[in-house]
């Protein structure tokens, strides 16, 4: 059945950038409609991961499946992309941005949107060149909740953002998303707020797979929390 096959399924991935290895060897899987935090220091493999399940990175070696298919076309359809860049343009409006970025899928849902809208305290006529940091990290959010796909990918999207702004789109995150049919892959730094919505999490490690289980195991297996375990692992 459907919900007992993995929504994404990596084996044995690697990409080189210039001789230099940026993931070696990937095995993973990411099961249906959970939410997955995806942990590791700058340079850990944490973005080119992403970037390569969605399609915009080419891997040197192994395969990538997506709900059955390889990244591509068919996949971008059952894929929603938050980049850490700031990808929107600034002389538009809150409401231009999501009208100009809607004509691209045929799955974005308006309704959601408007609801999104409201729920982040964002404005449709507010121009993005005006927004703050933290109101231009509500909208990229909106931008990548507002389509029915069964994976988002969310790279950053808690970066250097203000606390409020924070919690905000925590709460967005978990709110929104279906459970059992939509799943979510969150790569941060902020583990200490984002931990409490992670159902399983991955640690990454110079492109490899360091530690990979529930949250629940892990905080039991070590005694700690993830954001201690990061610690651990990480500068021991």
């Amino acid at each position: 059945m459907k919900g007992n096959v993995p929504l994404v399924a990596i084996k044995n991935l690697r990409k080189n950038y210039n001789g230099k290895t940026a993931l070696a060897g990937i095995n993973l899987t990411i099961a249906r409609g959970k939410i997955t935090g995806l942990l590791g220091p700058n340079g850990s493999g944490k973005s080119t991961l992403l970037k390569t399940i969605c399609g915009l990175v080419k891997p040197t070696g192994g395969t990538v499946l997506v709900d059955g298919v390889p990244p591509g076309m068919a996949a971008k359809e059952k894929i929603s992309y938050l980049p850490e860049i700031d990808h929107l343009y600034s002389w538009m409006s809150v409401r231009e941005t999501l009208d100009f970025i809607s004509t691209f899928y045929s799955n974005w849902d308006a309704e959601k949107a408007a609801e999104l809208l409201q729920f982040m305290g964002l404005e449709e006529d507010m121009k993005v060149r005006n927004l703050s940091k933290g109101l231009r990290a509500r909208l990229k959010l909106v931008v990548a909740l507002a389509r029915k796909v069964p994976l988002i990918l969310l790279d950053e999207p808690l970066s250097g953002i203000d606390p409020p702004s924070r919690t905000r789109i925590l709460r967005s995150i978990v709110s929104q998303y279906r459970e059992g049919e939509q799943s979510v892959l969150l790569s941060t730094h902020e583990i200490l707020e984002a931990e409490s919505i992670f159902e399983d999490v991955i640690f990454l490690q110079n492109g490899i797979v360091k530690l990979n289980d529930s949250a629940e195991n892990l905080r039991e297996i070590y005694g700690c929390s993830i954001q201690e375990l990061w610690e651990e692992v990480y500068d021991s």
